[in-house]
């Protein structure tokens, strides 16, 4: 009886460090996506809906990103010395002061300054959440305990786009509303403004409950503070488990102190377990979901929505999300990382083909919601929660800070590009040569992902180094180990 309380007690105490650092990827999504919800407000407020003003449209949209990338960039040497938790609370600061400068910002520059500010956040959150999540997580949970930060990115997803409708409902403009109209409304002036600040709440919870959490252990042993390390893990499976781990993790650094990481990374092995991951992170973004939550008010009206339509079509995205996240966390350590990225690759670019012809054709109303949301859907259950898995397992541990911050990086050039480039790509193609295009891409990614991809499900991160390092991990994940070093690290 001793044993199974001290069992659910070290369950529970898992899952609330999880929860509190995976509060980051609420933080994450709410700080991406409200900005889509506040799109038809503000660019009228600042002149951006205007002829001629699509570049710096875009630049409202994609500066985030530019924190994004830095925050990225930055998290990889920042993590690897001062530590996971440390940068959690610097995330939640920097989204707390976001949301209030971008809720009384009366000019441009403040306003992109602002989203900036949040970009970094986002980019700090988005590396060390989840790479802090696998850390701390037994191998068998691994899976699902990294997803909950997609499922909490969604979340707050979900909690941007339904306070963005609150708001909005508060004082609903006319469905027919032109630009100046809008302008003249309570939301053109006010409202918006709300939808940024609301974030600030969430963002100072987070760094209060943040001091609360353990450090890494795999950090505390990197750096050679051992017996803290060795308390965290007791803290969270017991004796046993924790002597077993600190022992592999100990291997597995080997002469950490005698190479520093970003040396490491140029050992040949190493840059091409790198460059896996770095595609990975690139076909998230390019798959062109993106595009769906920030550009929502061009898609819905392309398919035929007024303004006040598309406030709850937004909404309902988020509910989709969410709930075939939720199906991502139940099959992620069931089916495997390799058969959902090929599922989700291949699904997407099926969709798009049937998306584009809907375009094409002017096809409006349900049909293209309805389409619009099985994109959301199967993104959701496979390339949005695994790639975060597979980038927070891939790396070995003596280079993993690094590399996830460079990979994160990539993953921010790739969405600054998608997002900056939609609105004269769709210009250019129309919406349905914008979506056969983004079909195109996850068609490559599908064939790259079945030649290349290994499965790393239920192997702790020290035989998934070891396996990648040696060239004998299993790629389509039966039980017997087959040679697939050419597809991981070729």
């Amino acid at each position: 009886m001793m044993s199974d309380a001290a069992d659910i007690g070290r369950n529970r105490y898992l899952w609330l460090i999880c929860l509190v650092a995976a509060m980051g990827g609420f933080l994450f999504g709410y700080d991406w996506v409200v900005i889509g919800g506040a799109k038809p407000f503000y660019e009228p407020y600042f002149g951006l809906s205007e002829p001629g003003q699509e570049w710096m449209a875009g630049w409202a949209i994609s500066s985030a990103l530019v924190g994004c990338l830095g925050g990225a960039l930055s998290a990889g040497a920042l993590g690897s010395r001062y530590g996971r938790k440390r940068l959690l609370m610097l995330a939640a600061l920097l989204f707390a002061i976001s949301a209030i400068l971008t809720a009384v910002a009366s000019d441009m520059n403040t306003f992109i300054v602002a989203r900036i500010l949040g970009g970094i956040g986002i980019g700090l959150a988005s590396g060390i959440s989840p790479m802090y999540l696998a850390e701390v997580t037994p191998a068998e949970r691994r899976g699902r305990m990294v997803s909950i930060n997609q499922m909490t990115i969604v979340v707050g997803v979900l909690a941007a786009q339904l306070a963005n409708l609150a708001i909005y409902n508060l004082s609903p403009v006319e469905p027919q509303a032109g630009a100046s109209e809008i302008l003249a409304s309570w939301n053109g002036q006010v409202g918006w403004r709300w939808m940024f600040a609301a974030e600030a709440l969430p963002a100072l919870l987070f760094l209060i409950l943040a001091t609360l959490i353990p450090e890494s252990p795999r950090w505390l042993i990197k750096e050679g503070r051992d017996a803290e390390g060795l308390a965290v893990l007791e803290k969270i499976s017991g004796k046993a488990y924790a002597d077993r781990e600190v022992e592999s993790i100990r291997s597995s650094l080997g002469e950490v102190s005698e190479k520093s990481e970003l040396s490491s990374l140029r050992e040949p092995k190493l840059k091409l377990i790198v460059c896996l991951g770095v595609f990975l992170a690139v076909l998230q973004q390019w798959s062109g979901i993106n595009v769906i939550f920030n550009y929502a008010d061009e898609v819905f009206k392309a398919a035929g929505y007024d303004v006040s339509v598309l406030m709850m079509n937004i909404v309902i995205t988020g509910m989709v999300n969410l709930v075939f996240t939720l199906v991502a966390i139940k099959t992620v350590d069931r089916w495997g990382r390799r058969p959902l990225m090929l599922l989700g690759s291949g699904g997407l670019a099926v969709i798009y083909a049937l998306m584009g012809a809907c375009y094409f054709f002017e096809v409006q109303g349900v049909g293209v919601l309805l389409v619009i949301l099985l994109a959301i859907a199967c993104y959701a259950m496979t390339l949005a929660p695994v790639t975060w898995v597979l980038l927070s397992e891939l790396f070995p541990n003596r280079v993993r800070s690094m590399a996830m911050g460079l990979s994160v990086a990539a993953l921010w050039v790739a969405s600054f590009l998608l997002t900056y480039s939609f609105k004269p790509i769709n210009s250019g193609l129309g919406a349905a040569g914008t979506f056969w295009l983004y079909g195109l891409i996850c068609t490559i990614g599908f064939l790259i992902i079945f030649a290349r991809l290994p499965e790393t499900k239920g192997k702790s991160l020290e035989e998934i180094e070891r396996e990648l390092m040696a060239g004998d991990s299993d790629k389509r994940g039966s039980s017997d180990s087959v040679e697939a070093s050419q597809c991981a690290v070729d």
